[in-house]
């Protein structure tokens, strides 16, 4: 199965931010179905790495533990 998350939150809401890269990384991934994300919008902000450390949502790993096992996995991440 072939999967596409497009991911358009940012900073401004950190759990609707990293719930595209949970579903990514902690269910198709481990699943291992075929992936990708997509970050538009505000979600672009996430293609920062001094952003993305801190984003942290409720009841969701924070985004630099999601977005490290996307790119442990090879998982392609276009903005």
């Amino acid at each position: 199965m072939k999967a596409l998350y497009i991911a358009t939150s940012g900073t401004s809401d950190p759990t609707r931010a990293s719930l595209p890269l949970h579903i990514a990384a902690n269910g198709s991934v481990e699943a291992s179905q075929d992936v990708a994300v997509v970050l538009v919008g505000d979600a672009t902000e996430l293609a920062s790495q001094a952003t993305a450390n801190g984003v942290e949502g409720v009841g969701v790993p924070p985004a630099r533990e999601l977005l490290a096992k996307l790119v442990e996995h090879e998982v392609p991440v276009y903005v």
